[in-house]
C-alpha cells in the first residue's frame, strides 16, 4: 500500500507541474525544498553533520544556508525532472546550453567508446536525457527503486530519449559491449559502496567509491569525460562536458586508486564551487572517514 500511495502522489505530482513553464516548476521545487528541511530532521542532520566536516572553516550560519539551498535545489530535481517526462526532446533541448560539445565528438574519434561521469549533483538526470537527444542515446548505470511502480516510470523517463538503463546484474558485459560498438556509457561516482570498492580522498576523508570506472577505462582505452548539469536563470540548464581526465601512466603501480582518485577530485571541485547542488543528506563516508 505504501508504494502505491507513493507513486499515486508522484503521478499527481507530475499531473500538476505538466500546464506550467519550468521556471515556475522550479520555484515550486524550492518551496517543497524549504518544507522538507523543516520536517525532515533526520536528513538535515545528517547534511549539516557533512558540511561542517567538508567546510570546518565556514560559520555554522553559513552551512545552515548552503543545506538550506541543498533541501531547495533537491526539491527542484524531483518535480523539474516530472515536468521533463511530459516535454518533446526538442522542447527540452531549447532549455539547455551546452559547454564542451567537441570533447564528446572527439572522445568518439578512437572508436573505443565514452565513458561519462559525474555525481548527485545539479540535474544529472536531465543532463542523461537530453545528452541523448543531442548527441546519441547512452547507457547509464544505475540502481532499482525499492518501490516497483516508481521504479517502472523512473525508468520510463531516463529511456525518453533512447537511452538503455544498466543494473548490476550482468553491467560489465552489457558494457564492454556498449564501448566496443562506440558508445556512451554514463555512470556515478559518489555512492557509498560495500562491494568492489576503494578508499579515496573526497573533502580530505577517505570515501568507499567504485573502482568501476578505472577498471573500464584502463582496460578498454575508453576516453573518461567528466560531465555536469548546472540551473541557470529562468528555469534553464547549463550542461558541460568537461575535457577527458588523463589517465595515469602504465607503469603506475596503483593505476586503479590513481585513476579513480583524478576523477573523484574533479566531482569535489564542482561540488566547492556549488556547495548548494549535492547530496549533503547522503551518508557518504561511512568507512574511515
Amino acid at each position: 500500500m505504501k508504494h502505491l500511495v507513493e507513486y499515486l502522489a508522484v503521478r499527481a505530482a507530475a499531473a500538476l507541474v505538466k500546464p506550467f513553464s519550468m521556471a515556475r516548476v522550479r520555484g515550486w521545487g524550492a518551496a517543497l525544498g524549504r518544507l522538507a528541511y523543516h520536517l525532515d530532521k533526520r536528513h538535515r542532520r545528517v547534511a549539516l553533520e557533512n558540511l561542517a566536516a567538508a567546510f570546518p572553516g565556514r560559520a555554522a550560519a553559513e552551512r545552515d544556508a548552503i543545506a538550506r539551498g541543498v533541501f531547495e535545489h533537491f526539491g527542484g530535481v524531483v518535480l523539474e525532472l516530472l515536468k521533463v517526462a511530459t516535454m518533446t526532446p526538442g522542447d527540452l533541448l531549447a532549455l539547455c546550453e551546452t559547454e564542451g560539445d567537441e570533447h564528446v565528438w572527439k572522445a568518439l574519434e578512437p572508436h573505443k567508446g565514452v565513458l561519462c561521469f559525474t555525481g548527485h549533483f545539479g540535474y544529472w538526470e536531465v543532463q542523461a536525457i537530453a545528452s541523448a537527444a543531442r548527441f546519441m542515446p547512452f547507457s547509464v548505470l544505475a540502481r532499482p527503486l525499492d518501490n516497483p511502480h516508481l521504479h517502472a516510470l523512473l525508468e520510463n523517463i531516463r529511456t525518453m530519449t533512447g537511452n538503455q538503463v544498466i543494473y548490476r546484474q550482468g553491467a560489465v558485459r552489457k558494457i564492454l559491449r556498449e564501448l566496443a560498438l562506440n558508445r556512451g556509457v554514463a555512470m556515478l561516482i559518489d555512492q557509498h559502496l560495500q562491494r568492489d570498492a576503494i578508499l579515496v580522498d573526497f573533502f580530505n576523508r577517505p570515501a568507499a567509491t567504485t573502482s568501476a570506472l578505472a577498471v573500464l577505462a584502463l582496460r578498454t582505452g575508453a576516453a573518461v569525460l567528466p560531465v555536469f548539469a548546472l540551473p541557470t536563470a529562468a528555469g534553464r540548464y547549463k550542461l558541460i562536458y568537461e575535457s577527458p581526465v588523463p589517465p595515469p601512466r602504465e607503469d603506475s603501480p596503483d593505476a586503479i586508486h590513481e585513476f579513480t582518485q583524478r576523477c573523484t577530485d574533479v566531482l569535489e571541485m564542482y561540488v566547492r564551487r556549488h556547495p548548494e547542488l549535492w547530496l549533503w543528506m547522503h551518508r557518504r563516508w561511512r568507512d574511515g572517514g
